[in-house]
């Protein structure tokens, strides 16, 4: 346990870190001011030899013991270091301050071995509670995020799932829109994926989604992009700021990057390895559009791929569709 004595007179300062050192706190560091207290904590922070206790005379010259308390519980780092006032006057307006600065508790000179061993066990137990809630808030802060963080991910694959692609998609539309930036979308389904299932199992049928989600994003390189399983076998690539013709050279990478990989699929009439077709769509979002204009012209993109004898990609600029003021 590491206590800080602020304290000018060092007379006091010497008595109070003996009296500490016969009740067994041996670690006490003594400092005549509140500048140089702020100096003593920040270092012992950046060493992770944190002060415990922090035991505060009221009258110093320059800053008193009330006003270096209100500033030192001001800074996060040490708001939750409990500080025990020593004055020589036990006035209750001087202890209302006191306390009112964020003080645990107050010993009045001249101060005795048992009632500063009493004081400083109780604030010691006060710190140890601290700490222990705030290990608590942190570990429910990182249960928190892991939950949303689970909650947006689909849980064979590991990649976005459709609630977190929706979401995506609505917020990447309105942030391009006022940019007046294109945004490109991919809809991918694995060629007939079907019987690749009912002639291997199910078992493998999802070790195939999950080799073909590596190869999407493996296509997909900039932070802002998000691959998502969008349902079954269908996957969706969200591409800010990429236009008719990078979103095809994605779709075009994704193609080439699966065919290395020649998984085998048994069941194919198309090829011997896991192939898939790909629609893709992109556009500048305006008033008049909408994602769902986007998402119907990929998806229309996508049936003319299969109707087109799979294994390829079909392409439909936005701005070309017909019905997207209907």
């Amino acid at each position: 346990m590491k206590i800080l004595i602020v304290d000018d007179c060092r007379t006091t300062a010497l008595h109070l870190a003996g009296l500490l050192k016969q009740a067994g706190y041996e670690d006490s560091v003594i400092v005549p001011g509140y500048e140089q207290a702020i100096l003593t904590l920040t270092a012992c922070n950046e060493t992770s030899a944190q002060v415990d206790l922090i035991l505060m005379d009221v009258s110093m010259p320059g800053t008193d013991g009330i006003a270096a308390t209100l500033t030192i519980k001001s800074q996060y780092d040490f708001e939750d270091i409990p500080i025990i006032m020593v004055t020589s006057h036990g006035e209750d307006e001087i202890l209302d301050r006191s306390f009112a600065a964020g003080a645990c508790d107050f010993i009045v000179k001249p101060v005795g071995r048992v009632e500063l061993r009493a004081r400083i066990r109780s604030a010691l137990q006060l710190r140890k509670e601290m700490l222990r809630r705030h290990r608590r808030e942190r570990e429910l802060e990182r249960l928190a995020r892991e939950l949303e963080k689970m909650s947006n991910l689909d849980g064979l694959t590991g990649i976005a799932n459709r609630r977190c692609f929706d979401d995506t998609l609505i917020q990447e539309w309105v942030r391009t829109g006022r940019l007046d930036a294109p945004l490109g979308l991919l809809m991918i389904d694995i060629d007939h994926f079907k019987p690749y299932n009912d002639s291997l199992g199910h078992v493998v049928g999802d070790g195939c989604l999950c080799a073909v989600a590596k190869v999407i994003q493996s296509a997909v390189h900039r932070p802002g992009d998000l691959v998502a399983r969008y349902g079954g076998e269908e996957f969706a690539v969200i591409l800010p700021h990429t236009d008719y013709m990078g979103a095809c050279a994605v779709a075009e990478n994704i193609h080439a990057n699966l065919a290395e990989q020649c998984i085998h699929h048994p069941s194919s009439p198309v090829e011997d390895c896991v192939t898939v077709s790909i629609g893709v769509a992109s556009g500048v979002p305006t008033c008049e559009t909408t994602p769902e204009h986007l998402l119907n012209a990929a998806d229309t993109a996508l049936y003319q791929a299969k109707q087109a004898g799979r294994n390829r990609t079909e392409s439909m600029n936005l701005a070309c569709r017909d019905d997207i003021r209907q």
